[in-house]
């Protein structure tokens, strides 16, 4: 059954089609005369809406009376925008593979040195200068082989890894704010930091077995596997495993010392971040957008240097000033843990571990005692060899993007 329009019936206000030429053919068919007569009772259209297609024959549309026509991108630009999005991503790629590389791989064996100097108590040799620490290292490498700068790296990134999934997990489960927004307040600093704060001590017996896998010597132990750090770590918090001596400090007693040292870290290592960007920023304002492939290139350069930049600044910051509190909280971690080390004055022989402070202040007191003020930056030259090597890197990674830019 087909429904019929009434004879009244004139499209709610819509007019019809009164050029008959137009319209003529309906996909390739032409009607006559009397055909469209007929049609012109019932054919309407639809008003003329600004912005869209549905325009008169000869009509165009009020608001873009004056707009000029959206250029069409011809065959010769479309090769020039699928190399600048390979530029683009290759660019990007590279950048956070040589960031990754220089601040979890490469630094590595300058972390590991530096631990042993700060928990050796022994040591007559601080190792203030780059130098000394380099022959060191050299020797120890010569006695046990290339792979020993980098033992206890898998598990640094399984305490990177327990770090992350608490933080993640208590930010979902309390309101702590895991982020700050712009317009943040007290309350809001207060509780990221918190947040923070709860995140180190969820990770503090994981960071203890992996600094214990850092600095035990090579030369009296098996080869560990990635998740001793985890089983070690739980083992530390329950009672169990590896046996230790009764100078072991409780967790509870290393609460304090781990989170004061992870918090004024990160406050520090933001802090200088965002000074550095706001200083970065404003010597360079951001230009126009990129539109060939070698300015895409160099708007990523502008973009990730500066952001690499700050974050290198701010580490280097933190590292520096918290240096002393990082000597006397691995100290702590490490007491009666039965952990034998290299001696970092030759690199030839083991010293064992058997200190027997009370606690963050008796450790204080004890190395100003015994060691003097110096005794706190023990391995100290490792610092400068661990940030020259991460600014060479920085260096070079632009160097060779910015070559890139010659022939883009």
């Amino acid at each position: 059954m087909t429904a019929r329009r009434p004879d009244s019936f004139d499209g709610l206000g819509y007019r019809g089609r009164e050029d008959l030429s137009y319209g003529g053919g309906y996909g390739g068919r032409s009607f006559n005369n009397s055909s469209n007569t007929d049609l012109q009772h019932w054919v309407t259209t639809p008003p003329d809406i600004p912005g869209s297609r549905n325009l008169h024959y000869g009509e165009r549309t009020p608001q873009f009376e004056t707009a000029a026509a959206p250029a069409v991108p011809s065959e010769d630009t479309q090769p020039a925008a699928g190399a600048s999005e390979h530029l683009n991503r290759f660019a990007g790629f590279g950048i956070g593979l040589a960031s990754l590389f220089t601040e979890n791989v490469l630094a590595h064996p300058c972390i590991m040195f530096r631990r042993q100097c700060q928990v050796n108590y022994h040591a007559k040799i601080f190792h203030l200068s780059p130098f000394t620490a380099v022959g060191v290292m050299y020797n120890i490498t010569k006695t046990q082989g290339p792979k020993v700068l980098w033992k206890g790296m898998g598990s640094t990134f399984v305490v990177q890894g327990v770090t992350l999934g608490a933080e993640g997990i208590i930010s979902e489960c309390t309101p702590l704010p895991r982020e700050l927004s712009h317009k943040w307040n007290p309350k809001q600093v207060l509780g990221h930091l918190v947040l923070k704060g709860l995140t180190y001590v969820v990770a503090m017996p994981f960071y203890s077995a992996s600094l214990i896998e850092t600095v035990q010597s090579e030369i009296i132990r098996d080869n560990p596997g990635i998740l001793d750090c985890v089983k070690e770590g739980l083992g530390r918090v329950l009672g169990m495993g590896i046996p230790h001596s009764k100078r072991l400090l409780p967790l509870w007693g290393l609460v304090f010392p781990t989170v004061l040292h992870g918090v004024l870290h990160y406050i520090i290592s933001s802090a200088v971040q965002k000074l550095v960007m706001f200083f970065l920023r404003r010597g360079n304002p951001p230009g126009p957008p990129a539109q060939t492939g070698s300015e895409t290139v160099q708007g990523m350069l502008d973009a990730y240097f500066p952001e690499l930049m700050a974050s290198f600044a701010g580490s280097l910051c933190a590292d520096v000033v918290l240096f002393p509190l990082e000597t006397v909280l691995h100290r702590l971690h490490i007491q009666g843990t039965r952990t034998i080390i290299d001696n970092t004055d030759l690199g030839f022989e083991v010293l064992p571990i058997n200190t027997q402070y009370e606690g963050m202040r008796d450790c204080v007191s004890a190395i100003r005692r015994e060691e003097g003020p110096l005794g706190f930056y023990k391995g100290f030259g490792t610092i400068v060899v661990q940030y020259s090597l991460h600014a060479a890197v920085l260096r070079i990674t632009k160097m060779i993007y910015s070559a890139l830019l010659q022939t883009a």
